[in-house]
């Protein structure tokens, strides 16, 4: 691993690069916000690391680098958000903030996202709304790279699932994909040249693998019990994909390439709820802190720790802050050839 960058200094990088191919102010600020998410809270496969994925797809044409991104209510707590092809995060930070309009009026507030693209941690988002005392969902599919239970071949993309409840100090944060564990990862091992966890991925014969790159598809979250998360990435398609009315995972062009000037097309959801429309505030409140209180006090088991959902994410970006971002061998090259390309003062 190089040297830890720091967080600010990996903020202007992320944003001067971005800037640097093209990207208007808006979509490098969203872009560089849902990625230092990532990085800054441990979710490394969906931090920084994707930097040159993004600049790649703004200079090959398949992300819109001016998107003129439309908002259309369709009832009282319900709209669609048009993303006009913009990079996946300006399109969900978009959302989420009609959402929570629409949440302090009707009490909630779901929008749809048409015609966006890979948006990165789901996380970055929820946390946005809970950070305004809302509860959260949000959702996206992806291009197929899970098989089902049982199955040898692609079906769901890793589509994650977030839910975000706020709470005194920080909330209760799930970010979680579906599949064992999402396929940035896997590349993020292959990187590090790290074995994966048994029974996570399979190679080409649907063949559980270990070395990250013999892996062909992952495996749905559940190991024997992978019925489960099978589900589950159909309950992000359902809301992603079919509501939205855009592309099923087996139909979603590979976030890999070759193609990177044909826009992806791809759906989101993001659900936002006010919890005066419900118990109230103060309520709320209270029954999220007697539940954290229980959680974190019960037993655990010896040498374990009993966490509650975004505790170590929490920890973790205590310390980088503090101490800064280390970035795998990939990334930093990544980063340094970037610095070439535009002439920047590298981090790295």
């Amino acid at each position: 691993m190089a040297k830890p960058v720091k967080v600010d200094e990996l903020t202007t990088f992320c944003q001067l690069v971005l800037r640097g191919f093209g990207a208007d102010a808006e979509t490098a600020r969203d872009c560089t916000d849902s990625m230092m998410h990532g990085s800054i809270h441990g979710v490394d496969s969906h931090g920084v690391r994707l930097l040159g994925h993004y600049a790649r797809g703004l200079k090959g044409g398949r992300l819109n680098k001016t998107p003129q991104i439309q908002f259309k209510r369709t009832r009282a707590g319900t709209g669609l958000l048009d993303g006009d092809n913009a990079q996946g995060a300006r399109a969900t930070y978009a959302a989420i903030d009609h959402a929570c309009t629409l949440a302090g009026e009707a009490g909630i507030g779901a929008v749809g996202i048409t015609r966006s693209s890979h948006f990165g941690p789901a996380g970055a988002y929820a946390l946005r709304a809970a950070q305004r005392g809302m509860l959260a969902l949000v959702t996206c599919n992806s291009d197929s790279f899970v098989r089902l239970h049982d199955g040898a071949e692609r079906f769901h993309g890793t589509n994650p699932i977030s839910v975000a409840c706020p709470a005194p100090g920080n909330p209760w944060l799930l970010d979680m994909a579906t599949s064992a564990v999402p396929f940035n990862r896997v590349e993020l091992y292959r990187s590090t040249g790290t074995p994966l966890p048994d029974g996570v991925a399979s190679d080409e014969n649907g063949t559980d693998v270990t070395d990250p790159n013999l892996s062909a598809m992952l495996a749905p979250l559940g190991g024997m019990f992978g019925f489960k998360g099978a589900a589950l990435g159909g309950v992000a398609e359902l809301f992603s994909a079919v509501l939205t009315g855009m592309k099923l995972s087996p139909d979603i062009d590979p976030m890999g390439g070759p193609d990177f000037s044909t826009p992806r097309g791809m759906g989101a959801f993001v659900a936002v709820l006010d919890p005066a429309a419900f118990a109230g505030a103060e309520l709320v409140q209270a029954g999220i802190t007697r539940y954290l209180e229980l959680l974190r006090t019960s037993p655990a088991q010896q040498g374990r720790t009993v966490m509650a959902p975004g505790d170590r994410e929490w920890a973790v970006a205590l310390e980088r802050r503090k101490n800064g971002i280390s970035l795998d061998p990939v990334t930093a090259d990544s980063f340094s050839e970037l610095a070439r390309a535009l002439n920047l003062k590298p981090v790295v």
